[in-house]
């Protein structure tokens, strides 16, 4: 089975001087940062210290500044600016690593088809998440013919009521919006022909920066003059459970600085606060942990595959149900933070998991 792996790539000029392809120089970067010197940092790398310095003098001609600090006694430190580079590629990372993956999976499909029409891959649209992507590698670590595309959960569930996939993965918060939320899914889903599979609970909340300068507590925080807000994009259910959220504490949007600005991943806006863009942004609580952020607790969701009933006894939906209910997967998930697994893999009727609302 072939493996696609597309990566961001990119490259920095001034002027009229030759582009400097970043990708070397980031790696040093990064591990500088975690060394503290230099040397280390190019053993480390297979690089000669005479290579590793010739890179970061081409950088420091192209921007006229300097990336690393010498301490006397304590080692190298990056400067704001090498720091600054770091988290843009960060942040590149974050945004954009759900389409690339997305588009790996597409390449790896065309290519196994173009050779054979022999592989039958399991579907898999998906809102994007922490846990989605700890299955996906559990799933290509044994090779199993899966297609991933990362969508919103309504156009997920959407494309799997037109059989445009086999698994569809999508949100539900628990609590005051769940009714409502779940009665716009049930006009996709049909109790008689669909079932779920639970994949995990995850808390969302506020995203803030290290220690929690700003003093941002509450919801209503989000709204104080000078607090800077960073949001996910139009569509995404979290954007849409933050909106019912507002509305239900009277908060107008226009009261946030920075509701218009917009990320496509919880990484992206963990990635966003601790470049300090912003000050604070509305995710789960494994997005926070990831980048080193605090998080304020608002709510919980659970997050559900939809399969058509009993699917997921055929190969290979049952090997990617096997993947899911096995202990090794649970705990990996549980040890992301914010995540409970312990359930993940039971089969739920959609009565059972959404009770009367699916009737009403």
């Amino acid at each position: 089975m072939y493996k696609v792996s597309i990566e961001p790539h990119w490259r920095i000029a001034f002027g009229k001087n030759p582009s400097m392809d970043t990708a070397l120089l980031l790696r040093l970067l990064t591990v500088i940062h975690s060394e503290g010197a230099i040397l280390q940092a190019a053993k480390i790398l297979g690089l000669s210290y005479r290579h590793a310095w010739g890179l970061l003098r081409e950088a420091e001609n192209i921007f006229g500044a300097p990336l690393l600090q010498k301490h006397r006694g304590r080692g190298t430190t990056l400067t704001r600016l090498g720091t600054t580079l770091l988290w843009a590629d960060r942040r590149i990372n974050a945004r954009l690593s759900p389409t690339l993956e997305s588009l790996s999976s597409e390449l790896e499909r065309e290519l196994s088809r173009s050779i054979s029409d022999s592989t039958n891959p399991v579907r898999l649209y998906a809102s994007y998440g922490f846990a989605v992507a700890a299955l996906m590698e559990r799933i290509n670590a044994i090779e199993l013919p899966v297609e991933l595309r990362y969508l919103n959960s309504m156009e997920s569930i959407a494309a799997f009521s037109q059989n445009e996939c086999e698994l569809a993965g999508f949100h539900i918060p628990i609590g005051a919006f769940e009714t409502e939320t779940v009665q716009l899914f049930m006009q996709y889903l049909c109790p008689k022909k669909h079932q779920l599979i639970h994949l995990a609970h995850l808390k969302q909340g506020l995203l803030v920066a290290r220690g929690n300068p700003k003093k941002i507590r509450k919801l209503e925080d989000i709204a104080r003059r000078g607090i800077r807000f960073v949001n996910r994009q139009t569509g995404s259910g979290t954007r849409r459970t933050l909106e019912l959220l507002l509305e239900e504490n009277n908060i107008p949007h226009t009261a946030i600085n920075g509701f218009e600005t917009a990320e496509f991943t919880h990484a992206a806006v963990a990635a966003y606060i601790a470049s300090d863009m912003a000050d604070v942004g509305f995710g789960v609580e494994t997005a926070a942990r990831h980048f080193g952020l605090d998080f304020v607790p608002l709510m919980q969701e659970r997050y559900f595959f939809a399969v058509s009933r009993n699917a997921w006894q055929n190969t290979p939906l049952s090997d990617v149900f096997g993947i899911m209910k096995s202990e090794d997967f649970k705990q990996h998930v549980n040890q992301l933070g914010g995540y409970d697994a312990s359930e993940a893999g039971q089969i739920l009727d959609l009565e059972d998991a959404f009770g009367a609302t699916v009737m009403a």
